[in-house]
C-alpha cells in the first residue's frame, strides 16, 4: 500500500476550539503491544523515525512492563539504546511501577507514565491491586521520579465503561484522577478503554473536574465514537488528544474492538476545523501504509484507507 499525494479538507472554523493541538502518538506502544507476532526493533524504530518525520511531537516509544505479560514490548532497552531522539520531540515510556522506573531510569528515560483504573475490578485484574491500594503503588513510583527530575503522565483506564461493572459515575473517574494529579502527576489522560462513551458522557466527566489544563482523552473506535467524542472534549477545552498512528491497537476486554482513534482521521478532522496541530498528513498517511505492509493487514484508519492506494 502506497500513499498518493493529499489535499486538505475544507476548513471551517468553529466556535469555542482551541487554536492548537498537541497530538500524543500512542502507536508505538499501545498501538504494537497487542500484536500477536513480534514485530522486530528496528522496524519499530523505523516506525520511530517516520513518526517524528511527519511532525509528531509526542511519540510514546515502550513500556518497561514485565516482558512476561506484554512480550511485544520486551525489547524497550534495546530500542531506547537505538533511538534517534530529537531535539523537539519527547519520547515517554510506560512504567508500572518501582521496578519499572529502575529501567526506566538506567535507560535515561526523562518523561514516563503510569497507568491506573478508575474501577475496583479493573484495578484488581489489571493490577493485582484493590482501587485505593494502587495509589500506594504509585506514591513512590511518581516522588522518585519527580525528585529525578522526570515528568509523569498518569493514565486512568475504564472513565466511561467496565466491562464487569458496567457505567463509571463521573465523580468516581473525578476522584481517582485528583488523587493522582495530587500526587504529582502533571497530566491526566481520561481513557475509554473499551469505547463506549458518547458525547454527553465525556462532557460529564470533564465536567467534573475544576480544570481541564492539566486533561488529556484517549478514545477506543469500539462503536465509531472516538472522533464525535474528541470533538466534545475538544469544545471543553482539552488541547491534548491521544491517537495512534493507522488505527493501531485493540481492546482485549471489547468484542470486535477496533482500536485506538486514528491519528490520520484525528488530524483530517483538525484540519477541517482550522485546529494547528504540525503534522503532515501526506507523510503520516505514508508511514501508516509502511507499517500496515509489515504487519500484514489493510490499516483500519479511514483516512489511511481513503488516502492511499
Amino acid at each position: 500500500m502506497t500513499a498518493r499525494s493529499v489535499g486538505l479538507p475544507s476548513t471551517v472554523r468553529g466556535d469555542g476550539l482551541p487554536e492548537r493541538v498537541t497530538i500524543w502518538e500512542v502507536g508505538a506502544r499501545d498501538g504494537l503491544q497487542n500484536e500477536s507476532s513480534v514485530v522486530d526493533v528496528a522496524v519499530k524504530l523505523e516506525f520511530l523515525d517516520r513518526l517524528a518525520d511527519a511532525g509528531l511531537s509526542v511519540l510514546e516509544a515502550t513500556s518497561f512492563v514485565h516482558p512476561k505479560w506484554v512480550p511485544q514490548l520486551a525489547d524497550a532497552e534495546q530500542l531506547l539504546a537505538g533511538l534517534k531522539q530529537r531535539e523537539g520531540v519527547s519520547y515517554p515510556v510506560l512504567v508500572p511501577n518501582e521496578r519499572g522506573l529502575d529501567r526506566a531510569l538506567a535507560a535515561g528515560v526523562r518523561h514516563i507514565a503510569i497507568f491506573g483504573s478508575a474501577t475496583e475490578t479493573f484495578a484488581n485484574k489489571n493490577l493485582n491491586r484493590t482501587l485505593d491500594e494502587q495509589f500506594a503503588m504509585f506514591e513512590p513510583v511518581v516522588s522518585r521520579a519527580r525528585t529525578e527530575g522526570l515528568d509523569v503522565r498518569a493514565y486512568v483506564s475504564m472513565c466511561f465503561g467496565d466491562p464487569w461493572e458496567g457505567h463509571v459515575e463521573p465523580a468516581q473517574v473525578v476522584s481517582v484522577g485528583t488523587r493522582l494529579l495530587d500526587m504529582g502527576c502533571s497530566q491526566l489522560s481520561l481513557g475509554d478503554t473499551i469505547g463506549v462513551a458518547t458525547p454527553g458522557q465525556v462532557e460529564a466527566v470533564i465536567g467534573g473536574f475544576p480544570t481541564v489544563d492539566n486533561l488529556a482523552v484517549h478514545f477506543h473506535d469500539t462503536y465509531g465514537q472516538a472522533l464525535s467524542n474528541t470533538l466534545a472534549a475538544l469544545r471543553c477545552g482539552v488541547t491534548t488528544v491521544d491517537s495512534s498512528a493507522g488505527g493501531l491497537g485493540g481492546c482485549p476486554y471489547a468484542e470486535s474492538a477496533t482500536g485506538n482513534l486514528a491519528t490520520e482521521d484525528l488530524v483530517w478532522m483538525l484540519d477541517g476545523l482550522g485546529i494547528q496541530h504540525g503534522v503532515n498528513l501526506d507523510a503520516l498517511v505514508a508511514t501508516s501504509a509502511w507499517m500496515a505492509e509489515r504487519l500484514g493487514r489493510p490499516s483500519p484508519s479511514r483516512v489511511v484507507r481513503a488516502l492511499a492506494g
